[in-house]
């Protein structure tokens, strides 16, 4: 099985997450992630989806996907010819005895401090999958207290758009 990223445009009305999640969840498939938000249409919403499926079952639901009414656009962003990235909030056990060594893992993944307290800092990094994980790793003999992870988001390189002026 592989992941695919699915970037779906859709009418920016109630119910829409509900049905193409449902969509999903029929077919057995297991959302791996999925982050919604607005587009530059603010009529349009844009629902990254990534989800572990093979080829053929992934082409049945993207064609099932374009028969739901609020379904405006669909397309598979390859990892190659997009740009793929993902919000990371950790909070880690860093007090005075470890504080420099857990800063120093923070610059090394240009990442930030975004709150500090005497026994904890929370950092923000954003990333690919890979990234943030090899921070996590890096940061797990400190103590995770706390992680709050982004779905992934993903936009086409290039001067290429995904974009819809005005729901069908």
């Amino acid at each position: 099985m592989s992941t695919h990223t699915l970037s779906v445009l859709v009418e920016n009305v109630p119910g829409v997450l509900a049905r193409v999640a449902g969509l999903f969840s029929r077919r057995g498939f297991n959302i791996e992630s999925l982050a919604v938000g607005p587009t530059e249409n603010p009529e349009v919403s844009r629902m990254t989806i990534v989800v572990a499926v093979e080829e053929l079952p992934l082409e049945q639901v993207t064609k099932q996907l374009n028969k739901l009414v609020n379904v405006i656009k669909i397309v598979e962003l390859e990892q190659a010819v997009s740009v793929q990235r993902e919000l990371l909030l950790v909070k880690v056990r860093a007090d005075a005895t470890v504080r420099s060594q857990v800063l120093e893992t923070v610059q090394l993944f240009r990442a930030k401090v975004v709150d500090v307290s005497p026994e904890a800092l929370t950092i923000e990094a954003t990333g690919t999958g890979d990234k943030l994980s090899a921070l996590l790793r890096m940061l797990e003999p400190y103590g995770v207290r706390e992680i709050v992870q982004s779905g992934m988001v993903a936009v086409g390189r290039g001067a290429r758009s995904i974009t819809a002026t005005s729901p069908r």
